[in-house]
């Protein structure tokens, strides 16, 4: 009687120790403070192993925590309840009842699953108790011996079943700790995003200028807007080729505005206005100290495109390490910041774009033919304005009245005679060229009626009756070298831009003509 007293005294004097021990518990220390007070707990009461299952999201009961006294056999690290203790887990988990078993040979004979495991493993007596929180059974706490069989007495069972109670708000605690941390993280995730999407937008619309409706209705015109309207609804991906300056973005927001999608807004990237650090973590984002000069975190445009479109235009001005990393979002939606080993999934629709012919650089090496072929899935091809006369005049009256609305100087009149020439010219820069030349037209202009400064479009006719590959390199080259202000070498330059050695890109210039601005 004295020594069951004294026994008793020992093991409240234990639990009181472990309840003042759990109160306040950081979640990260939780696993080894449990695993502790299993041993304390076993030791106390002359058991010989505790373990510890949980559900998990497949709705199996996983081994989590285990203490064995040293040179006796545990349980093996991957046990699954339902499967070895199917009895035992039906009455634990599914109907939350404390099973105590003094002996394994008492287990009834629809329990010969569980008692072929317990043999197996050299268990002698066991205990199990649910553990919930006034919800669902969401695990199971046991005890064991393994040299002497057990009699399980009332009072013992009242004692371990508060461990359980313990053990249990303990977990659920944590559980909801957790919970709170990953929501916390979303809403940082998505605040983020929102804010991304944000400043994106403002420089979308700052860019827009207003020209954000596809013009014309020419039969080369309504063939390409019924392939993108075809394709649309689907989460293919989009490549659209064609010369620079014929519409490939206007015709991606198209196609984004009647997806699934659209009611986020479509990501844009242009592959070739950075340099190749730079357009990683614009694409794929960085963590803060990831390279000299990142002082802070940011999220890649795949992230902010989540449930989106991202339009990656001049694609093929990816280098070759860039590609195989987009492949790999591409096939398996998952990606890393730089600088981060962890994996972000993202769920994202690609629309490409390029001005060069990409099976040519799939030949020659420069674009990987795994991601030809992916981007490849639905091809468009834009026709250049040449191949669309039909559609000038009213390209040449909605530009002309944007920008005269726009300079202060709108137009009332624009002669016949004016269109013609418009339509004579074949505007080896496509549309971008008309606007710019439009723009430039009212600029020199002082009257309400729109009239054109001198334009050689007999020669240019001539010259570009039939483009020929030639043309096109040549109309893509002094884009490129504009836009860098015929900065040919260094970081960002038009050769690097290109793809080229700089003294090839220097032999291109010379043998297609081009002469820098004065």
């Amino acid at each position: 009687m004295q020594k069951e007293l004294e026994v008793k005294l020992r093991f409240e004097t234990l639990l009181a120790d472990l309840a003042t021990s759990f109160v306040g518990l950081p979640a990260d220390q939780v696993d080894g403070a449990i695993e502790s007070a299993q041993r304390r707990i076993v030791e106390a009461l002359g058991l010989d192993r505790s373990t510890l299952f949980q559900l998990n999201q497949n709705g199996e009961m996983e081994l989590t925590h285990l203490w064995v006294r040293p040179g006796m056999q545990p349980w093996p690290a991957k046990l699954l309840a339902r499967e070895r203790f199917p009895w035992g887990f039906g009455k634990v988990v599914l109907q939350g009842e404390i099973v105590r078993i003094p002996s394994v040979n008492d287990l009834p004979p629809d329990a010969a699953r569980d008692q072929q495991t317990l043999r197996e493993h050299g268990q002698k007596s066991t205990i199990c108790f649910p553990l919930a929180t006034g919800g669902p059974v969401f695990g199971a706490l046991a005890f064991g011996t393994l040299v002497e069989e057990m009699h399980w007495t009332d009072a013992m069972v009242a004692r371990l079943n508060l461990v359980a109670v313990l053990f249990a708000n303990t977990l659920a605690r944590r559980g909801s700790e957790e919970s709170l941390r990953q929501a916390l993280a979303e809403v940082q995730r998505l605040t983020e995003q929102l804010r991304q999407e944000k400043v994106y937008l403002q420089e979308e619309v700052e860019a827009l200028h207003g020209h954000g409706e596809i013009i014309g209705d020419s039969p080369a015109l309504r063939k390409v807007l019924a392939e993108a309207d075809r394709v649309a609804p689907t989460d293919a991906t989009v490549l659209l080729t064609g010369e620079t300056g014929t519409g490939k973005e206007l015709l991606a927001k198209r196609i984004h505005g009647l997806s699934r999608r659209k009611d986020r807004v479509m990501i844009k990237v242009n592959c070739a206005a950075l340099s190749p650090t730079l357009i990683e973590s614009e694409l794929f984002g960085r963590e803060k100290g990831a390279y000299t000069g990142a002082l802070s975190r940011q999220a890649g445009r795949f992230e902010v495109a989540n449930g989106s479109t991202l339009f990656l235009d001049e694609v093929a001005e990816l280098p070759l390490d860039l590609q195989a990393k987009l492949l790999r979002v591409l096939q398996d939606g998952q990606l890393e910041r730089i600088g981060s080993a962890k994996t972000i999934n993202t769920d994202v629709r690609i629309i490409a774009a390029s001005n060069r012919d990409l099976a040519k650089a799939v030949a020659e090496g420069s674009f990987r033919s795994d991601l030809y072929y992916r981007l490849n899935a639905f091809p468009i091809i834009v026709p250049p304005l040449r191949d669309r006369v039909e559609d000038i005049p009213a390209l040449a009256w909605a530009f002309a009245k944007q920008t005269g609305i726009a300079l202060g100087k709108p137009l009332e009149r624009i002669p016949q005679e004016t269109i013609s020439k418009l339509q004579s010219y074949t505007w080896p820069g496509n549309i971008r060229e008309l606007r710019n030349f439009i723009e430039r037209s009212i600029i020199l202009g002082n009257s309400s009626t729109l009239k054109l400064p001198p334009i050689d479009t007999k020669e240019e006719s001539q010259q570009c009756a039939s483009l020929t590959r030639d043309d096109a390199e040549r109309a893509h080259i002094l884009d490129v070298l504009k836009r860098t202000k015929w900065r040919i070498r260094g970081t960002g330059g038009a050769a690097e831009i290109l793809g080229l050695k700089a003294t090839t890109l220097e032999a291109r210039i010379k043998k297609l003509g081009l002469l820098r601005p004065v």
